[in-house]
């Protein structure tokens, strides 16, 4: 139970908005189990009267968020072939926002810097890519994120190793949107 304070103003998380509430006056005495008594009892919630449709405005449809979900595999996808180029990674870096972590789960890798990203990827067009491929297994969407899980398939020379490397995999990722569509958080969840 929490005791609102008159002359207080408390922030509550809803849907991962604070709604703010102001309590200007608040007395309830409790009569028995069901029956409630209220003399005085003042909220005044600006935010949360419009927080419905605040978050009707500010949450991607499914069928939109399923679009942006395509659309990083593919870019992904591209970012990996035999002939990508710089241009290719700069198109799955418009796809993430400026302030985003992206977290390897399994590796205890964290990247929040687009620099660094890009840096990493620049650093694999050295790889010979004998060929590379993503698959989509399955989409689940919520609210402002995405869940994709996708088999991963590739045969590569990576320049710092003598030999090829063939592998198929299976991934998990989560992918969170902001409000424009670009993605916030991404949580790799390697097999």
């Amino acid at each position: 139970m929490v005791k609102l304070v008159a002359g207080m103003r408390y922030r509550i998380p809803l849907f991962g908005s604070d709604i703010e509430i102001a309590v200007l006056e608040a007395k309830l005495r409790i009569k028995t189990k069901t029956e409630v008594s209220m003399r005085k009892l003042v909220l005044v919630v600006p935010l949360l009267l419009n927080t419905p449709i605040a978050l009707a405005q500010s949450q991607l449809s499914p069928e939109r968020l399923e679009q942006l979900a395509v659309a990083f595999i593919d870019a992904k996808n591209a970012r990996q072939q035999p002939d990508a180029d710089a241009d290719a990674i700069e198109r799955f870096l418009a796809l993430i926002a400026d302030e985003f972590t992206d977290e390897h789960i399994k590796f205890g890798v964290t990247v929040t810097d687009k620099a660094e990203l890009r840096a990493g990827m620049t650093g694999k067009l050295a790889d010979e890519v004998i060929y590379s491929r993503i698959e989509i297994d399955q989409i689940m969407t919520g609210h402002n994120v995405v869940f994709v899980k996708y088999t991963e398939s590739a045969k590569v020379k990576p320049v710092h190793l003598d030999d090829v490397v063939e592998y198929t995999s299976t991934t998990i990722v989560s992918l969170e949107f902001d409000e424009q569509g670009l993605i916030r958080h991404i949580r790799r969840h390697h097999q």
